[in-house]
């Protein structure tokens, strides 16, 4: 199964040479809530941050660059992130970013309404 590419935009495709990648829409409260998960254990930089999502999803899930660090700058701006330079595996200077007390708080209340909108839905699957 390939992976979906989560972006802003409009449901398409990516044309590859092997065969079409779907892409899908994602709420960007959902990629923040997958954002603040992965950093509740500790602190990465954007590139793993993005692996450890594509990973923990079965590689189903694949964060793209153009909407993967616009949401972690509003996490910031929120207070929900904090970030500091610093080197990555590769030896390359790299933005480690961090969950705060914010972020950690934010997260339970996102999960909470993701775990009673899923529940939501799958009553109105079974039933319909």
């Amino acid at each position: 199964m390939p992976s979906l590419h989560l972006t802003c935009s409009l449901r398409h495709s990516i044309l590859t040479p092997m065969n079409r990648i779907p892409v899908i829409s994602m709420p960007s409260g959902a990629l923040i809530m997958l954002i603040l998960r992965v950093l509740r254990s500790n602190s990465l930089h954007g590139y793993a941050i993005a692996q450890r999502i594509h990973v923990l999803s079965s590689e189903i899930l694949q964060v793209e660059e153009g909407v993967l660090y616009p949401t972690l700058q509003k996490m910031l701006l929120k207070g929900w992130v904090t970030s500091e330079w610093g080197i990555s595996e590769t030896n390359r200077k790299v933005r480690f970013y961090s969950l705060t007390a914010a972020g950690r708080k934010q997260l339970q209340a996102q999960q909470s309404d993701y775990d009673r909108v899923t529940e939501a839905i799958q009553a109105i699957l079974r039933t319909a």
